[in-house]
């Protein structure tokens, strides 16, 4: 009996970059799906709940620090994958609510080794497995002095005194019922597109983007299946 292609949910809000990634991923072998950022990657969720979700975290709309948080909270069984250019290092970054990351515009290789690695994630690569609480992440305009934050135990809405660094996790009480609330501010750094992921997993001088032609140079080199 033939096991089915892991099912995999792309968020990414570059168009060339998620047709790219879904070009990659889809010739490896996975069932892929993409969505342009946090909300429909939501919506397409509650239609089909996917095995793996790869999110970029700097995304219009809602971010990839938000989407995760969800996912986490209301779809735990799915495997989390964030991925980002403003951290480096293979350690998911302090936070956010994934089982693993992906430094983009690194070598495509260790891309597919997460995702081959995630079915067998035990939960101990993630601090926010059922139980725990993962931060609140809010994309805030620097001018703004305040924020409103919902919580997530009685659902009801409260402002709060900005003014924070940003990135920093945060933790205040809901004015309400109490609960503790952990929250973050997003900060907007993120400017990988397609051609970057390019030149760093490919020798060379880059040829403008192309996905029969990347796919052809990853499967020569190894990167893809």
């Amino acid at each position: 009996m033939t096991t089915p292609a892991p099912h995999i949910l792309i968020a990414e809000d570059d168009v060339h970059l998620r047709v790219l990634l879904s070009a990659i991923l889809s010739q490896a072998g996975y069932k892929v799906r993409t969505a342009e950022d946090g909300f429909t990657a939501l919506a397409d969720i509650r239609i089909e709940i996917p095995d793996i979700i790869l999110s970029d975290l700097y995304m219009p709309g809602m971010s990839g620090f938000e989407l995760l948080s969800v996912v986490r909270r209301l779809y735990p069984v799915i495997q989390a994958i964030a991925m980002s250019s403003a951290f480096s290092g293979s350690e998911v970054p302090i936070g956010i609510a994934a089982d693993a990351f992906y430094e983009k515009a690194t070598q495509v290789a260790a891309l597919l080794q997460i995702v081959k690695a995630t079915p067998h994630f035990d939960g101990l690569h993630s601090a926010y497995r059922p139980g725990s609480s993962a931060p609140i992440w809010l994309d805030l305009p620097s001018e703004q002095p305040y924020l409103v934050l919902a919580c997530p135990e009685c659902l009801r809405t409260f402002t709060q005194i900005s003014g924070e660094p940003h990135g920093v996790i945060l933790e205040t009480e809901c004015i309400h019922c109490h609960s503790l609330i952990r929250y973050a501010i997003v900060q907007r750094t993120d400017s990988t597109s397609s051609q970057d992921i390019v030149r760093k997993s490919t020798s060379g001088t880059p040829s403008p983007f192309s996905v029969p032609v990347l796919i052809d140079e990853l499967q020569r080199k190894g990167y893809a299946a």
